[in-house]
């Protein structure tokens, strides 16, 4: 079964107005909780003079990390409706951010649950969806003496390298598609000494 997942290939960026108030929505491809807190932080600063920048966000595969944050709108009114455009989207990997400023004239619960859905709706129609595979990391020590063979079986997969240490005992890091996974590391162990994932 391949792990295949769907993000969105870049920024994007939607509008809603109601009564006055504008709702500027982003989307952002993301893949970390660090990555969010830096464009959070971002918001922050290039929208401090807006009422409320609420957000939800959706990481990971099969252990998904997931977070609605209403930012001081009434409770399950903003964050809520944003990560329900996430998940009808079928998409992961991803963050939405609604910036509102107020209009002057209240919405009322069912008025911002509309408008914080429709905004995050925006933003995500104008986006690329993707299909991705997940990726895993599989870490690797080996005698140097058995180079030749690790690397032979490396080259025959299609993998990513992200660090190597080549000493007395070799350490490679690679990354590659789980669906290979399995099969990578069966054929590498005759010759390593660890392997974890």
């Amino acid at each position: 079964m391949q792990h295949i997942y769907y993000s969105i290939k870049a920024p994007s960026e939607g509008l809603y107005k109601e009564k006055g108030s504008k709702f500027l929505s982003f989307a952002f491809p993301v893949s970390s909780e660090t990555e969010i807190k830096d464009i959070l932080e971002r918001f922050k600063k290039a929208y401090y003079d807006a009422r409320h920048i609420c957000y939800a966000y959706r990481i990971g595969f099969s252990e998904q990390k997931f977070r609605a944050n209403d930012a001081g709108e009434p409770a399950h009114t903003a964050g809520d409706p944003i990560f329900n455009q996430i998940k009808s989207f079928e998409l992961t990997n991803t963050i939405v951010i609604v910036v509102r400023y107020f209009g002057g004239t209240k919405l009322g619960k069912s008025g911002l649950i509309q408008a914080y859905k429709t905004a995050a709706e925006e933003a995500l129609k104008n986006a690329e969806k993707i299909e991705k595979t997940e990726q895993v990391v599989v870490r690797m020590t080996f005698e140097y003496e058995k180079m030749n063979e690790v690397m032979k079986v490396l080259k025959s997969f299609s993998t990513d390298f992200l660090s190597q240490d080549f000493q007395a005992i070799c350490s490679i890091s690679v990354q590659i598609a789980k669906d290979d996974s399995e099969i990578l590391i069966k054929q590498l162990t005759p010759f390593l000494k660890s392997i974890e994932l």
